[in-house]
């Protein structure tokens, strides 16, 4: 089993010797000095416009062209052509959801979750447009002493599939739970279901933005439609990438392109005006960097060592929240607890009870501290913190350490102490 030489990773990046604790990973992760370097270069010696006759225009091109062999590769895309960029996952989402606008009938349904508005907000305005109708999958404790202790079920998602189910928005891990779906179970089994029931087409868009920092991405092994994620919590710059299957591309979505473009089969169909240049070539160091990690110079391999170091840091926080001081102190943990591989290591809390604590009252102490970064709040996944019960201010939210490879058992030590501080 391939380990991680974390003195190696966080060499790899220089906004870590300053000895500062990044524990908000989930809202972005640090910059790899390779993606630095290519978005300096580019800019330094190829900044001009696509698409030019002259040597340096010439360069140009090539090098934002290698940005789709990256993402094509991060995804498991069938082909380059299937993958594309954009300034954010919630731009992507809305691209898709606006040139799916002429294949949706009356009355479609829509499966959606309780996540990240990104992919969520997109498919309800766009069931306005068309009067078609969403169903929520949502998440369920799963254990009686916690009721916060939330998660999504397949069974319960094959509830909500009908003859008239059209689309399938989910969530591969929650960005506040931590939880990981099982989506190829959860497509399959769907897709099986809305067979039996008689559905004539059936698509699914996947969110993996919460879910690509920690696990290798398959959009083929999958058998999925539409998938994001942010290449600026994959140790990129801030961009997204997309991947839109080839048969959707050609039968279910109209371009939003200039009408002079001939894009009808490419992905630049969703990208109405083009993408930032130095960022796509920026994200040319991510697999690199990746594959860096473990000598088999192997995706897999580095993300199966990624998830395991992970694990090492999941560990002694999860541990220290659910003791029985802090269950009587009044910590919940919102989503599961179990230290398994089944959850990434984005933990997120709220303290109620009699002696209840704010959210915003609990990071205000580790920021008066300085030294180390956690937040509090939604983090657009509105819905979900707002139908949580007994009922949350949705404002205040949940406090939310979130933590990646390049994170040490020494830092979530200090934060623990950071915690029993502020618990006690």
């Amino acid at each position: 089993m391939a380990t991680l030489d974390i003195d190696e990773v966080r060499a790899s990046f220089p906004s870590l010797e300053s000895g500062y604790i990044y524990a908000d990973n989930a809202g972005g992760s640090q910059t790899a000095q390779g993606v630095i370097d290519r978005i300096v270069d580019y800019l330094t010696n190829t900044n001009v416009q696509l698409g030019a006759d002259y040597f340096v225009g010439v360069l140009s091109t090539q090098r934002v062209a290698e940005g789709s062999f990256t993402v094509a590769e991060l995804f498991n895309a069938a082909s380059i052509d299937e993958v594309g960029f954009g300034p954010s996952s919630t731009m992507i989402f809305e691209n898709i959801a606006r040139a799916l606008e002429n294949d949706i009938q009356p009355g479609d349904e829509f499966i959606v979750t309780y996540e990240h508005e990104a992919n969520n907000g997109p498919w309800k305005r766009l069931a306005e447009r068309c009067n078609a109708v969403v169903k929520y999958w949502q998440p369920t404790p799963v254990s009686a002493e916690n009721p916060y202790s939330v998660a999504y079920k397949v069974e319960e998602l094959l509830s909500l599939v009908s003859s008239r189910t059209r689309l399938a928005a989910i969530t591969a891990c929650s960005n506040i739970l931590g939880s990981l779906v099982p989506v190829e179970e959860a497509v399959k089994a769907l897709r099986q279901r809305a067979k039996e029931l008689g559905a004539g087409k059936v698509e699914v868009s996947v969110d993996c933005v919460a879910y690509a920092p920690h696990r290798k991405m398959d959009v083929q092994q999958w058998d999925i439609d539409y998938c994001a994620f942010a290449l600026y919590k994959v140790y990129g710059a801030h961009n997204a990438a997309v991947y839109v299957r080839s048969a959707a591309l050609q039968t279910s979505l109209t371009s939003i392109a200039h009408h002079f473009l001939k894009v009808d089969d490419k992905p630049y169909k969703l990208q109405p005006g083009g993408p930032g240049y130095e960022l796509v070539y920026g994200a040319t160091a991510v697999v690199p960097y990746l594959k860096s990690l473990t000598p088999e110079d192997d995706l897999a391999a580095s993300f199966d060592a990624i998830a395991n170091h992970e694990q090492t840091l999941l560990a002694p926080l999860l541990r220290f929240l659910t003791d029985a001081k802090q269950v009587g102190r009044g910590v919940r943990i919102v989503g599961t607890s179990e230290i398994n591989l089944s959850r990434v290591p984005t933990v997120s809390f709220v303290v109620v009870g009699q002696n209840a604590i704010k959210s915003k009252d609990i990071v205000g102490a580790f920021d008066k501290k300085g030294g180390i970064g956690i937040r509090y709040g939604h983090f657009y996944a509105y819905s979900l913190v707002d139908n949580l019960r007994p009922k949350l201010d949705v404002n205040d939210g949940v406090v939310r350490i979130s933590l990646v490879h390049y994170n040490t058992v020494e830092e979530v030590e200090k934060i623990v102490d950071g915690l029993r501080e502020v618990l006690a």
